[in-house]
């Protein structure tokens, strides 16, 4: 099955590290503004997530939206969360710890953006 969100073993950790911290996440992923464009980890419900945002799907158990505009430009890609060392975004909880998630990404092949419409 093919998803649209994935994690990495280094974020798959750190989502664990800080569910431990601060009970069950959740994952946006920024569309600018104050922070960059880095994915944002919140404490579940902290967010208040609208009509606008689209459930991409789960990263260590924990959802991950991402407002529909911005869905638009990147449904043709697989999102990669990876972690890396450094202060990422202000709000986000991972910035305390000196990491940062990010976002790589790869296209979907014709196959899986086919499977992806059903």
């Amino acid at each position: 099955m093919t998803k649209r969100v994935i994690a990495t073993d280094a974020t798959l950790e750190l989502i664990e590290f800080l569910k431990a911290k601060h009970g069950p996440l959740m994952f946006h992923q920024s569309g600018g503004c104050c922070d960059g464009s880095s994915p944002m980890c919140y404490p579940d419900g902290e967010l208040i997530i609208g009509e606008q945002d689209v459930l991409l799907g789960h990263i260590g158990d924990a959802p991950f939206y991402m407002h529909k505009n911005q869905f638009d430009y990147w449904k043709h890609t697989q999102l990669i969360i990876d972690v890396v060392e450094g202060r990422g975004g202000m709000f986000s909880l991972e910035g305390v710890e000196g990491k940062r998630f990010l976002v790589r990404s790869r296209a979907f092949t014709a196959e899986e953006n086919e499977a992806l419409q059903v």
